[in-house]
């Protein structure tokens, strides 16, 4: 198991599957941290665990823990199995779809973006509201909603017809699917669950924004992206630099380069590695040349 688990941190175009065993792992430790917590007397444990993972609703206990605006959405109710299920299936079929056309790195940015936009407006909502602000007293909120409704309404703004097959309903295209769940949080955001219903809305929002700026060639998740990239950096093994000296020998005479003409094909492995960029980031994140030479290859 722990091998088919790391292999699916070394397969391309897999963040959503990559999200989603993160979310499982942090459930079932979580799990295991309260089972014998509670069973050896010491339920403190599991208490001071668990809020380090739950998002409070008043912005002086958030400003004590300021880093559960991200972290609230990687844990789940453990009372409630169909809490991560249903995020948790949700997420993979609209992620599988949002990586196809747009790729790992703007999945998990737009995951992060919609976790942080839902805590935000949950925060903003119980601090500024007087009805809800009269209605927070309550330990916090967990869970991936947000994140999940941010890939599910970005999907939904990105390809509006395209169709799922769902059972017992057939086709239905996924913008109807994502209105329906935006209408039933908007009618929750009052209801027993008014906190992740608010969080819902945040996270679609987000969602709708980022698709409509994206389009425009504008990439609100780009630092999002930065810093993963350089996080990632830190871990990566560097070659060691010799430095040998020796004595300097005639140069010959270089020869001009020659420059590449407009319009030149490309090798296939230029090819194929303009096509992984595309799989890893997206078309737009090709560079004009880049874009030329797969339109030339395209001739073929």
């Amino acid at each position: 198991m722990f091998d088919e688990f790391k292999s699916v941190f070394q397969k391309p175009n897999n963040a959503h599957v990559q999200l989603i065993v993160i979310n499982v792992a942090v459930f079932l430790v979580m799990g295991a941290i309260y089972v014998f917590s509670t069973v050896g007397g010491a339920d403190w444990v599991y208490a001071f665990i668990s809020k380090q993972f739950t998002i409070p609703p008043k912005f002086g206990d958030f400003l004590v823990r300021p880093w559960t605006i991200i972290t609230y959405a990687f844990a789940h109710s453990l009372t409630d199995i169909f809490h991560i299920l249903f995020n948790m299936l949700v997420f993979y079929w609209f992620g599988r779809l949002f990586i196809e056309y747009l790729g790992n790195d703007k999945l998990i940015a737009l995951y992060v973006l919609g976790a942080i936009t839902g805590g935000v407006v949950y925060l903003m909502v119980y601090n500024l509201v007087p009805y809800f602000i009269e209605r927070s007293e309550f330990l916090g909120m967990v869970g991936a909603s947000a994140a999940v409704f941010a890939i599910v309404t970005g999907a939904a703004v990105l390809l509006p017809n395209y169709t799922f097959y769902l059972l017992f309903l057939g086709p239905i295209k996924i913008k109807y699917i994502a209105a329906f769940y935006i209408i039933m949080s908007f009618l929750g955001s009052v209801g027993s669950n008014a906190g992740g219903n608010i969080a819902h809305l945040g996270g679609a929002l987000i969602g709708f924004i980022y698709i409509k700026q994206l389009q425009v060639g504008v990439d609100w998740g780009g630092w999002v992206t930065s810093i993963l990239d350089w996080f990632k950096g830190l871990f990566e093994p560097r070659p060691k630099v010799k430095v040998t000296y020796r004595k300097s020998e005639p140069k010959a005479k270089a020869r001009p380069a020659s420059k590449a003409k407009p319009g030149t094909k490309a090798s296939q492995e230029e090819i194929d590695a303009i096509l992984d960029k595309i799989s890893e980031r997206g078309y737009e994140s090709l560079s004009a040349d880049e874009k030329e030479k797969l339109f030339n290859a395209s001739k073929k």
